[in-house]
C-alpha cells in the first residue's frame, strides 16, 4: 500500500460548527481514521463571510488538516466528504514529503527556521537596502 500525506481544507457550515465545535473536530478525525489514516494536525483555520453564497450559506468555518492515508482510500474519503451535510466544500492536496515537517509545524503555529539555511547565508529581516537597523544573522 502506498501512503500519501495530504492537506485538506474543509469548509463547514458555520451554524453546525457553532452548535457543536467539538463534533466538527471529531468528524474530521473520524473521517480520516475510519479509512485507516492518521491525523498529523487538525485545527480551526478561520470563520468568515464567504465571497459568494454556497448552498445558501453566506458564512463558513474553515478547518485545516494534514494526514497520512493510503492513496487507494482517498477516493472513499472523498465520497464520505461529499455525503457529509455539514461540509460545504473541501479540497485535498498531496504534499511533497520534503515539505511535511515545515507545513505541519506551521499549522501547529510553530516557527521553523532550518539551521543549514542560516549557516549558508546572511538573513536580513525587516530592513530595506538603505536601512542599517534591520536584524541580521551573519555567517560564522
Amino acid at each position: 500500500m502506498a501512503t500519501g500525506i495530504y492537506e485538506c481544507l474543509f469548509l463547514f457550515d458555520s451554524n453546525h460548527y457553532a452548535r457543536d465545535p467539538g463534533g466538527i473536530a471529531a468528524s474530521v478525525q473520524n473521517m480520516v481514521t475510519d479509512f485507516g489514516g492518521e491525523i498529523l494536525v487538525s485545527r480551526l483555520w478561520a470563520e468568515q463571510r464567504l465571497a459568494f453564497p454556497i448552498k445558501g450559506h453566506n458564512k463558513g468555518t474553515y478547518w485545516l488538516a494534514y494526514f497520512k492515508l493510503d492513496t487507494l482510500r482517498l477516493k472513499e474519503l472523498n465520497r464520505t466528504c461529499q455525503l457529509n451535510e455539514s461540509l460545504l466544500r473541501f479540497m485535498f492536496t498531496k504534499i511533497d514529503p520534503k515539505l511535511v515537517d515545515a507545513l505541519v509545524a506551521h499549522a501547529q503555529e510553530k516557527v521553523v527556521i532550518p539551521i543549514d539555511a542560516l549557516q549558508r547565508q546572511a538573513v536580513t529581516v525587516g530592513a530595506d537596502a538603505d536601512d542599517e537597523e534591520g536584524i541580521e544573522v551573519e555567517d560564522e
